[in-house]
Order: C-alpha cells, then structure tokens, then sequence
C-alpha cells in the first residue's frame, strides 16, 4: 500500500494556497482553437499512418507564446489550461478513426452525425470514469507512477515560466510543413511518392512518400520502431508480393478474395486482395500479444485503481484547492444521462444490453488504461489490443443472440468506438491531471476543461473526417484507415464468415514468429499492412533522430534535453503543418468554384520533367534539403546555447 504521506510531501510549482488565472476566457477559446486544430491534424495522421502525435507540449508552448508573450499576462495555470483542453482534441480523433470508418467499410450508414454521436458519448464516459481514479493515481502514486507525458509537460510549462517561449521552434516547422505540402501536393511541382515498380523481379516494389509528416512521425517514434516498420513494408512489398505474383503469373482463374487473376494485378491490387490481410492478422495478434504481455499490470492496475475508486466515494470535500475534484455525485449523473441518450436516440444503435457491455467494458478499461500510461507512458497504451478484444466478444455475442443482420454489424461497431474513444480519453485525462498536479492546477477545473475540448472536438471531427473521405477516399492508398478496416475485417468475418482466412493465418503466424525474435509484432504489422510509400520514408526521420542523438550524447545533460526537446517541437511543427495543409487542400477538392471547375484546378502545374528519372531525383533532393535544415536547425541550437555558455 502506497505511504499515505507521499503526496502531502511533495509541494507544486504553484502553492495549494496561491490564486492566479486559471480557467478564464481567453484559456478556453485558445484550448477549444488547439484542440479542433490539432485534433483536425491528427484525424489526417491517424488515418494516414495509423497513429497520432501528442498535442499537450505544442498547445502548452503555443500557449505560452500568445499568453505570456504577445498578451503578456498568461499565468502559468492558464497555460496549463489550455494544454488540457488543446490536448483532448487529439485523443479523441484517435478513438474515432481507429473505429468509426468501419461502418463505410462495411456498407453501412456513415454520417456525420452518427460520428458526433459516438464522440460525444465515448468522450464523456471517458472523462467521467477517470475522475474519481485521480486521487489515487496522480497523487497517492506521486513517485512510483512516471506519467512520462504528463510530466515532461509540467517541465516545458515550468520552463516556459522562467526561460521563456519555445514556440518559434513549432511556429517555424509549422510553416515549413504546410509550405512544402503546398508545393507537393498543391502545385505538383515535384513527385510526391518517388520508387521504383522492378518487373523483372516479379513486381517487387518501393516507394517513398517524401512528405514532411512522415519525417516528423520517423523523429518521434525514434529509430528502431521505424527500423522495424520498414521492415514489415519490405517484407510486404519485396517478399511477400513477388512471391505471390510468381505463383499466380500462370494461373488463369482469380484466387479468392479477388475477381481478376494474380497475372493481370498491379502492385497496389496485390496488397489490396492480398497483402493487407496477411498485415490485418499480424496487427490483430500483435494487439492481442500486447494485451497478454500487459496482463500482469492490468490486473494489478484494475485492483489499485478499484481501491482508489473506494477511497474515493469516501472522501466528501476537498482540503486544499489542488485536491479538489468534480463532485461524484455529478459523475454519476452524467453516466446516468449518456446511458439514457444511448439507449432513446436510435442512431446509437444500442439497447439494453450493448449498454451493459459498455459500461462494463469501459470501466474496466479505463481503470486499466489510466494506471498503464502512468507506469509506461501513452505510447504504451494497448488501445488496438482493449478494443480488438471487445470487438470480438461483442460480435460473437450479438451474431449469437440476433444472427449475422446489418443491424448487428452496426451496434458492434457502434459499442467498440464508444469504448475506444472512451479508453483514449481516459489515458489523456490521466497524463493532464498529472501535469497539473506538478504545477498546482486545480482538478475540477482541468475535468470541466476536458469535458469542454471534447465538445468542441466532437463537433468538429466528423466534418474533418468526411471531408478527408471525400478529397481522398478513406481506405486508399492516399488515407488507408489501417485500424478500421480492420476492425471491418474482424466484424464481416465473425458475423459472415467471409474473411480470406488463409491470408491472416500467415499474419498471425508471421507476427508470433516476429515477437519470438524480441521485434514487436505490432510496429512490423502495422509496417506491413501499410503501402510501402507510407511505411518507407518514416526511417529518414527515425535516422535524424539517431544522428541527433549520437552528437548529443557526449554535450551537457542540461543542452542535450534542450535539443532533444526542440527537435520534437520541431518535428510536431512539421506534422501539423503538413497535416492542415493536407486538409486545407481536400477543402479546395471537395468545394468548386462553378459546376465544372474546383479551386484546386487553379494551383496546380505540372512539372516539365514529369515522368523521367530526374523527376525521382529532385523529389529525392529537395527532401534531404528539409531533413538537413532540420538537422543544422537542431545543431544550431546547440552551439548557440555553447557559446552562451
């Protein structure tokens, strides 16, 4: 049992005693513009690369630098503020793309509404179900649980009060991001996805999407995740692929589940009959594995956090501000009114017992959920796993208790988002409150504020997602939705039998044999599933932080965290930047000026050398041009901060 002194030693940055700005006006508007912003730029990632990036260090930076240096009045509680609600934006995004594209997948009512719908309710019981775990966990566990996000936050938020903003690193990459995709993507004036088709070698085939949001998530996610997502690309693409193409080149009749023989396919019409099933079972049993290898500490995690729930309900009012939560009593009400609204509005398509099983599955995971990511950070967070396992408990009970109708597809669907959006927000909950108890926030404050961001988010994520579907096809090459399709995948073949099963055996297989030789399975998977223009260019990224890294290593701590710690607000940038612009450019897709002619019509040239060997070339060249100013951008700092020294 944890010292119940621990957290009454510990004193924040801000005193329990102090009264600055907290939630104020100015705080809420700049986090709900963060929080559909980045959560709009996550929505793109997310369905692009299957993950998303954290929002709370840019929001906190940016906040810094409008409250603190054009205003010049921000406190650092309203700073905190506004990253709480910046954040949740993109938590929420990730529930939602991970899950609710599956109903387009698999031919079913796909609006905005529905999506509002799910967001709304995922978001709350989320939020909701994590409150009255926070004492227990952010304070009573204060020193055995890291909460590495949360955490590293509280120091740029501390820093940013006495060393000043670093939101030109952000603002900088920012521009570059978006400025560069205008080029790419908006006038063409270099090729986007240079590679090589090799015929000869039975279609074996790499690509290279050069795009800044590829590079920044290679930065993050850091050297070995991208060595190992290119790794599954290539296994995909270079194996796998030609050894299909030279076992179907002399056959005659297609081979299920494609309509056209092996002989007549592209590239992309092999990874699309083929290829990504074989990726679909490795992602599902590296979900599973992660599940299993977590066992330990979720079951751990759930009893500790049912504790804290007890000690909880007992506790009646706070005696310092900074331990001050939303009453329970209105947690219980705001269950109780989204169990309602589920259960009256038809388009949630749940009844009494999908109900249930949300419920259930919910609190289990979000107590389950909120202690993982304090142990090992987000990123650890088995959220594919949690929501494969419900999905499949949930179709097999519905198929058996209603059969294998549309209906049923739906409400599967419907109860898996609601549970994924809900474990997400939770993780992002537990990461915030985190940071601000290192500050002195106030918790109620941060739990309305949360509530708050996911409103606004929700109302903006399926427009953003729509749109997105609309410019560029949501399961395509362009935006292929890894985690819904296969959560399309799972739902089709339990409720109709008609998955090529063959396929995600040799996944499944494949990715036991991964995880047998120490590489995660879920990272290979991903890599495999993906084309292998997405999955390719992200270890350029990976490289610069390698690079970066081995220069650093031998400076001072103090100078090697500071350019470590710009170069993921560098990287951030980037995402963003390419990010909005990509959605900015689906706007001018999907919106014409006159019936017969977009606005897209009018940026877009054509490169003199399109088609050639210089073509690849100047993409290629162009691209090292950003990752060496990345790079001299990242060294720069450094021996500035030398001299200064």
């Amino acid at each position: 049992m944890p010292d119940e002194k621990q957290d009454a030693t510990f004193t924040p940055y801000v005193s329990p005693d102090a009264k600055l700005r907290e939630f104020t006006l100015r705080a809420a508007l700049l986090g709900i513009i963060i929080s559909v912003v980045f959560g709009a730029a996550n929505a793109y990632l997310a369905l692009k690369v299957s993950m998303t990036v954290s929002a709370s260090i840019p929001a906190a930076v940016i906040s810094m630098a409008i409250l603190r240096g054009l205003l010049r009045s921000g406190t650092i509680l309203e700073n905190n503020m506004v990253q709480t609600i910046g954040s949740s934006g993109e938590s929420l995004v990730a529930g939602v793309t991970f899950t609710i594209p599956a109903l387009l997948f698999l031919h079913l009512e796909f609006t905005y509404f529905k999506i509002f719908l799910y967001s709304i309710a995922g978001s709350i019981i989320g939020v909701l179900l994590m409150i009255p775990l926070r004492y227990y966990l952010v304070n009573r566990e204060h020193g055995k649980l890291a909460f590495p996000e949360g955490t590293a936050c509280a120091e740029v938020l501390i820093a940013g009060q006495e060393k000043g903003s670093k939101a030109k690193y952000v603002f900088t990459s920012l521009f570059i991001g978006s400025v560069y995709k205008l080029v790419l993507d908006g006038f063409k004036l270099i090729k986007a996805t240079p590679g090589l088709v090799m015929r000869n070698m039975h279609m074996a085939t790499v690509r290279f999407e050069l795009t800044p949001i590829l590079l920044g998530v290679g930065y993050l996610i850091g050297p070995r995740i991208a060595a190992v997502m290119l790794a599954g690309g290539l296994m995909g693409w270079v194996v796998f692929l030609p050894l299909i193409h030279l076992i179907g080149e002399h056959l005659t009749a297609p081979i299920y589940p494609a309509t056209i023989p092996i002989a007549q396919m592209s590239p992309d019409e092999i990874w699309n009959f083929y290829l990504r099933y074989i990726g679909a079972g490795g992602v599902a049993i590296g979900g599973f594995l992660s599940i299993i290898k977590s066992l330990p500490t979720i079951w751990s995690s759930f009893k500790k956090s049912f504790e804290s729930l007890k000690s909880s309900l007992k506790q009646t009012t706070a005696s310092l501000r900074t331990d001050d939560d939303l009453n329970f009593k209105y947690v219980i009400i705001g269950l109780v009114v989204v169990s309602a609204l589920m259960l009256i509005i038809p388009k949630y398509h749940v009844n009494v017992l999908g109900l249930i099983i949300i419920l259930i599955f919910s609190f289990f995971f979000v107590a389950v959920s909120s202690r993982i990511v304090g142990l090992l950070g987000s990123t650890a967070q088995p959220v594919s796993g949690m929501t494969i396992s419900a999905l499949i408990i949930v179709s097999v009970v519905f198929l058996t208790v209603y059969g294998p109708s549309p209906e049923s597809m739906t409400t599967t669907i419907s109860i898996a988002a609601i549970i994924c959006i809900a474990i997400c927000l939770s993780g992002d909950m537990a990461q915030d409150l985190k940071t601000g108890f290192l500050v002195g926030a106030t918790p109620r404050k941060q739990q309305i504020g949360e509530l708050l961001g996911t409103l606004f988010a929700s109302l903006f994520v399926g427009l953003v997602v729509l749109l997105l579907h609309e410019a560029y096809t949501l399961g395509s090459a362009k935006l292929p939705a890894v985690q819904a399709t296969l959560m399309a995948d799972i739902v089709k073949g339990i409720m109709q039998n008609n998955l090529p099963w063959a396929f995600v055996f040799i996944g499944v297989i494949l990715g036991l044999i991964v995880e047998m030789v120490g590489i995660s399975a879920l990272p290979f998977a991903i890599g495999l599933y993906l084309p292998i223009s997405t999955s390719s260019p992200i270890i350029f990224g990976g490289l610069l932080f390698w690079l970066i890294d081995r220069l650093t290593r031998k400076s001072d701590p103090e100078e090697a965290k500071t350019v470590k710690e710009r170069g993921t607000l560098f990287a951030s940038g980037l995402i963003a930047g390419d990010a909005l612009m990509g959605i900015m450019l689906a706007l001018l897709t999907v919106f014409p000026m006159s019936a017969d002619k977009k606005w897209v019509d009018y940026l877009m040239m054509r490169s003199s050398i399109s088609g050639s060997i210089l073509e690849d070339i100047l993409s290629f060249a162009v691209y090292f041009l950003l990752i060496a100013f990345f790079f001299r951008f990242i060294r720069r700092i450094k021996q500035a901060t030398s001299r200064v020294k």
